[in-house]
């Protein structure tokens, strides 16, 4: 069987603050984003945070005036939070967050649809059994995407496909597809996982146990750790660390269940030589990366995010020890990402003549494991 992960960045919707060329210049946008959505949820809004958050509407044209910027969106759906008298500056109009409903949303534009042909054009030469998918919008458009788009570039498409809706309000969710004869037997969410910091997973870990073709049980751990791309780093690595010590203990709770081929994959948003995913490969963890696995065919770049550099290792496919016990080979799928300022730095494919019609901004990994 093959099985593979793929960060597809949205199929057919892309918030237009995370279509910049780098993330350095969507940084700001995204960092007012989440400022604005927490601040909303303080139950007094007092003078200081009023005015911090006609401060932030300020710097998104329009935003403040009519409610929507280019790239953020103010959603009132029941009750006054901002007031705009005549001739006078706007005005935070609610006391708190229970005199009002709403939030703020980023602005989406769709997809090209070259890019999102080239998503199935990468899926196709996957060829996984089993493909693990995150930053898909929702279930019905990831189905949709199975039946309408991936036909036109594939001569398969997936019988089954899920998704559990996760806890990022951007909507962007981790899924999983299968081919006849890999049943998904269970699911499980822990979007309610908690600490004592509170809620867990800025998505999901999502549980996927699958029946193989050839009878065997594989569960799937799929994540996506909380993004580097924005908010105070530092914060955001200690994150990371609290959803790797709760991802190796569901791990650790189910191989002393007695399971025997497991794997914890997706875009974990952290390289290997960082404290945050010690707990997933270091700390007597048995998991084992593909990328470091004796049956993996490189390319010769260590990364899987953009140009592929050593800081750029991202994604991962994390095996226990009979699973990868059972690899007969893996390797990175990176044809559908635009390399370099020109496009030039590594093959891509022929369809991608400009870097809006790539793939996506991450490389996909596979494994071929004789289970």
């Amino acid at each position: 069987m093959r099985l593979a992960t793929f960060n597809v960045e949205n199929m057919f919707e892309r918030a237009r603050a995370m279509n910049f060329a780098t993330w350095a210049e969507g940084r700001p946008i995204l960092e007012d984003f989440a400022k604005l959505n927490d601040l909303i949820q303080s139950e007094i809004y007092t003078e200081p945070i009023k005015t911090r958050l006609i401060e932030i509407m300020k710097r998104h044209k329009g935003l403040l005036t009519t409610g929507e910027s280019k790239y953020i969106i103010l959603r009132e759906i029941r009750g006054e939070f901002i007031r705009r008298p005549k001739n006078k500056p706007a005005e935070i109009a609610a006391g708190g967050r229970g005199e009002w409903i709403g939030w703020f949303d980023l602005a989406r534009e769709p997809v090209t649809e070259a890019a999102s042909q080239n998503i199935g054009r990468v899926i196709d030469l996957l060829d996984a059994d089993v493909l693990s998918v995150v930053e898909a919008e929702n279930r019905i458009l990831l189905k949709d995407f199975n039946e309408a788009v991936l036909p036109k570039v594939s001569q398969k498409v997936y019988e089954h496909v899920m998704l559990i809706d996760g806890n990022d309000k951007r909507g962007i969710d981790v899924g999983i597809l299968t081919r006849p004869g890999f049943t998904i037997q269970r699911l499980l969410s822990h979007v309610d996982d908690v600490d004592e910091k509170g809620v867990i997973f800025s998505r999901d870990c999502a549980e996927y146990e699958i029946r193989t073709a050839k009878g065997n049980t594989l569960l799937l751990l799929i994540n996506h750790f909380k993004s580097k791309g924005y908010g105070d780093a530092k914060a955001a690595a200690a994150k990371r660390l609290r959803q790797a010590r709760r991802v190796r203990e569901i791990y650790d709770q189910y191989m002393n269940a007695g399971y025997e081929y497991l794997a914890v994959l997706g875009d974990l948003n952290e390289t290997p030589d960082q404290p945050a995913l010690d707990p997933l490969i270091r700390g007597g963890s048995s998991l084992t990366d593909i990328m470091v696995h004796p049956n993996f065919i490189g390319d010769g770049r260590p990364g899987t995010h953009a140009n592929g550099i050593k800081s750029a290792k991202l994604d991962y496919i994390l095996m226990s020890p009979k699973l990868s016990g059972k690899v007969v080979k893996g390797g990175i799928e990176r044809r559908g990402v635009w390399g370099g300022t020109n496009g030039n730095l590594f093959p891509h494919l022929e369809t991608i003549t400009r870097a809006v019609d790539a793939a996506s901004d991450h490389a996909a990994l596979w494994v071929e494991a004789d289970i």
